[in-house]
């Protein structure tokens, strides 16, 4: 009596799931980069006006207000940054 061996040996090779590259941090989501860059931008403007504020009612403009726009336009600017995504575009070949 012969017997049939039915099971299949395993496998020498597991891969892994593909993962994106690690050095793109949001890839080609489009939605990811919108929402994430309008955010920033949103928070630029909310800093932006707060400083503003303080200046609007008479203050002086302060070393505090100065670095308060300061951030503001480095939140804004990350932001553009990542909705445009210079670097990934610069990456791609036609």
């Amino acid at each position: 009596m012969k017997y049939i061996h039915t099971q299949t040996p395993p496998s020498d090779e597991v891969r892994a799931p593909a993962s994106p590259p690690k050095d793109q941090l949001f890839g080609n989501c489009w939605g990811c980069r919108l929402l994430s860059g309008g955010g920033l931008l949103l928070a630029g403007g909310y800093v932006f006006q707060a400083a503003r504020r303080v200046t609007r009612q008479g203050g002086p403009a302060s070393m505090g207000t100065v670095a308060q726009i300061v951030f503001a336009a480095c939140l804004a600017s990350w932001g553009v940054v990542l909705i445009v995504d210079p670097v990934g575009k610069a990456g791609r070949k036609a």
